[in-house]
């Protein structure tokens, strides 16, 4: 079986076997070097046109025109990234890298849009353009906002971009679509807290900072 091509009743263990692989060498914000290239170099297989060097140099962009003329501009997308994170599995391709690993899926989500775009390469039936979308450093440093700030669609105009994120808790073969916020994000911010030493035999003419922080928390 050709690594790098998706095709015929082969497909599914193709699939299967990148994602395998994305999960042994997982990659952080703004390194996924060894990722992108296997990206890029896939999907030049299957005969997309590639751009790469995107996002501080780790963020792939593909593009397909499709055989029934001009249309819309779609972009699909995926994040690439690893969280810095110990793997405690035992499977074979549990992550190769120490402290790194695979932990919130983005190497199935990679696997997807790869195998999208593979498949569609064969066949593209339809009207317009889809540019595919292969994003560093969504985990905590932003790579989405990089791109855009870098001109991605400055460059490369899309009148809109699709996105999923996997959910173990949806039955295999559904979608889920909402329309309003779904996922939790976080924010990082500091709170400063000021006391009043004292002498410990009168804590009552003190302002005890640990205190008040343990009953903030």
């Amino acid at each position: 079986m050709d690594e790098r091509k998706l095709s015929g009743n082969d497909a599914v263990a193709t699939l299967v076997a990148w994602r395998h692989s994305l999960h042994r060498h997982p990659e952080t914000a703004f390194e996924e070097h060894q990722t992108s290239k296997f990206v890029a170099d896939t999907l030049r297989a299957h005969g997309l046109q590639v751009v790469t060097g995107l996002g501080r140099g780790t963020g792939v962009l593909a593009i397909l025109d499709g055989k029934g003329g001009p249309g819309p501009a779609i972009g699909l997308r995926a994040d690439m990234d690893a969280l810095d994170v110990c793997e405690a599995n035992s499977h074979n391709h549990v992550s190769s890298i120490p402290g790194k690993m695979h932990a919130c899926g983005h190497d199935g989500h990679t696997t997807m849009l790869l195998g999208a775009a593979c498949q569609l390469a064969q066949d593209p039936d339809f009207a317009g353009r889809v540019y595919f979308i292969f994003q560093p450093a969504e985990e905590n440093e932003g790579g989405g906002r990089v791109m855009v700030e870098e001109g991605l669609f400055d460059q490369y105009p899309m009148d809109c971009v699709y996105a999923l994120h996997n959910w173990p808790g949806l039955a295999a073969g559904e979608a889920a679509v909402h329309s309003t916020a779904v996922m939790a994000s976080f924010d990082i911010f500091r709170l400063k807290l000021t006391g009043k030493g004292c002498h410990a035999a009168m804590p009552h003419l003190g302002k005890d900072a640990v205190l008040a922080a343990c009953q903030l928390v």
